[in-house]
């Protein structure tokens, strides 16, 4: 966390109810956290993400761990060349509708 507060300052990070994210470590760095209510998934994008890293993966046998692991870095890979895939997987409207409003666009938003 303290890595991620020096590389890039954040006003606040918002997260779910998880047990990782309410530890008294990640609490001490000092970035607020804006906490999600649970069962909201269009509060959170990334979980549409994850829930498509899942499908591409699971349900397959891998000899190794390595080679799972080797697995989702090669679909994270796809994904990252396809901004418009990641854009339909998490691009609520309520989110383009608040990106377009920004005063400033942004260069890699959804």
């Amino acid at each position: 966390m303290e890595a991620l507060r020096a590389d890039a300052p954040l006003d606040a990070v918002a997260w779910d109810g998880a047990t990782s994210h309410r530890d008294e470590a990640v609490r001490a760095v000092g970035v607020p956290v804006i906490q999600v209510p649970r069962y909201s998934p269009e509060l959170n994008p990334a979980e549409r993400l994850f829930e498509e890293v899942r499908r591409h993966v699971e349900g397959r046998v891998y000899a190794t761990l390595t080679e799972k692991v080797a697995a989702v870095y090669d679909f994270l890979d796809e994904l990252n060349a396809d901004p418009a895939r990641v854009r339909s997987l998490c691009g609520w409207d309520w989110i383009n509708t608040a990106i377009a409003t920004l005063p400033v666009p942004l260069e890699n938003a959804a």
